[in-house]
């Protein structure tokens, strides 16, 4: 274990095998700058199944309201010669999985929900360091070895800031990492990529930023989720409970990363009763909390007030303009966990905003990949890999 930019008294406690606290005394009077690696913990041989070595990365990042806490994530490095100017990095963003320490499953897959998914996602990883890219995997705030509180939900500016200040404290603790470095996520994930796209530039202006891969990403929520109320929308099966846990979730978030907009006046008492119960839980968890409750149940008032669709779309908003770097949209028809139709949305606006997109379409469901989209993700990392 490896520790960096922490008091000497903490650094004793992380030998000890104690957890260092959101509330650790920083290394200097200025605080802990974001982007600066607390500890590196290193994984054994073999870890998630992957070649190479693996590490549980802990390090300084931004929260909602611009205060410094700690998050974790976990980097991948491949096997074999390091490559002249080291090795290029692919940050990889999660789908949603929760709102508590844990959830994000990154850092410590034990812990996360859905073990199967997991696998699924490590032989996903795991192509990418045999293309010869490290890995760089973010838990996002609050969903890690630490409880810095509830974690900001779909909030993109913490989604950004972690993924890319992790590429900056991974690249502190693991010189053979090269300054050339791409982002992909799918669902939450393709929603975090996009905001950490849109940022990469100024927020890491000295890294050499190549490009997003966006896999059917959560888009228009900020369009969509003012129009619901009392009234529902209560949907059939095919969303049903799944969107009654999202709708919570970003309610959870709402709640801890945008006080100005006091979410529980818009509740019920029901619906108060379920965000208060879903704090900090995995996604399984919340999913199994709302069985049969639909949106109707949560409201008391409309969604619709111009105050609440200012605080939505300044949160969860997707920027549709400013990006100077490649994206790859692979999008599937019949998605309905993230519409299909919100993603034409999407691509048409990226398009009228100047992107420089190329899109593939599938005819699966959510974050699945059929040949031409695997191939299009292939050719479009060569690229980036390339000097």
């Amino acid at each position: 274990m490896r520790f960096f930019g922490v008091p000497g008294r903490v650094a004793a406690a992380l030998a000890a095998g104690v957890t260092v606290l959101a509330g650790a005394t920083p290394a200097t009077s200025a605080g802990p700058a974001p982007g600066t690696p607390i500890a590196v913990v290193a994984r054994p041989p073999g870890w998630r199944d992957m070649p190479g070595t693996g590490s549980a990365l802990e390090y300084w990042t931004t929260g909602s309201d611009g205060s410094v806490l700690p998050a974790t994530g976990a980097v991948l490095i491949p096997s074999g010669p390091v490559p002249e100017g080291g090795w290029p990095i692919l940050a990889f963003d999660h789908g949603s999985l929760g709102l508590g320490p844990g959830c994000g499953g990154q850092s410590e897959p034990e812990r996360g929900p859905w073990v199967e998914q997991r696998v699924r996602e490590d032989v996903f990883l795991r192509g990418f360091l045999t293309k010869g890219f490290a890995v760089v995997a973010p838990d996002y705030l609050g969903l890690g070895r630490f409880d810095t509180g509830t974690h900001p939900y779909l909030e993109l500016k913490t989604e950004a800031s972690a993924t890319v200040d992790m590429v900056d404290a991974a690249r502190a603790a693991h010189p053979e990492l090269g300054r050339r470095w791409v982002v992909l996520g799918g669902s939450q994930g393709g929603q975090a990529a996009l905001g950490t796209a849109r940022s990469a530039r100024k927020l890491a202006p000295d890294l050499d930023f190549r490009g997003s891969v966006v896999i059917d990403p959560g888009s228009d929520i900020e369009t969509l989720l003012p129009m619901a109320g009392p009234w529902g929308p209560d949907l059939p099966s095919v969303y049903g409970d799944a969107l009654t846990a999202f709708v919570v979730s970003v309610f959870a978030g709402l709640r801890v990363a945008r006080p100005d907009i006091d979410i529980e006046g818009y509740l019920t008492p029901r619906g108060r009763r379920i965000l208060d119960a879903a704090d900090k839980r995995c996604l399984d968890e919340i999913a199994d909390m709302v069985a049969g409750v639909g949106i109707s149940d949560l409201l008391a008032e409309p969604l619709g007030d111009e105050h609440f669709r200012a605080v939505i779309a300044d949160y969860l908003g997707v920027p549709t303009s400013g990006y100077d770097r490649p994206i790859l949209l692979l999008l599937n028809a019949f998605d309905t966990t993230a519409p299909s139709p919100l993603h034409a949305a999407l691509v048409a606006r990226l398009a009228a905003g100047g992107a420089d997109q190329r899109v593939v379409w599938g005819a699966g469901r959510h974050m699945q990949l059929n040949g031409e989209m695997r191939a299009a993700l292939d050719d479009f990392l060569d690229r980036a890999r390339a000097s």
